[in-house]
């Protein structure tokens, strides 16, 4: 395969592709952020828990 037909091979995939509306790529974008921060409020808080258990152990 050569380069020239792997590039029109590439553009005719690309054209095929259903891309998401600009409202979805911001809902969606909101979503991962939110879950983002969940998960770092959850694992910062084992992270606080664990921390402070472990002082306590070792005093």
């Amino acid at each position: 395969m050569n380069l020239v037909s792997y590039i029109k091979d590439t553009v005719s995939e690309l054209k095929a592709v259903t891309w998401p509306t600009r409202e979805q790529t911001i809902q969606l974008t909101i979503i991962v952020i939110a879950i983002s921060a969940v998960v770092a409020a959850y694992v910062g808080a084992l992270d606080f828990v664990f921390t402070n258990l472990l002082t306590i152990l070792l005093k």
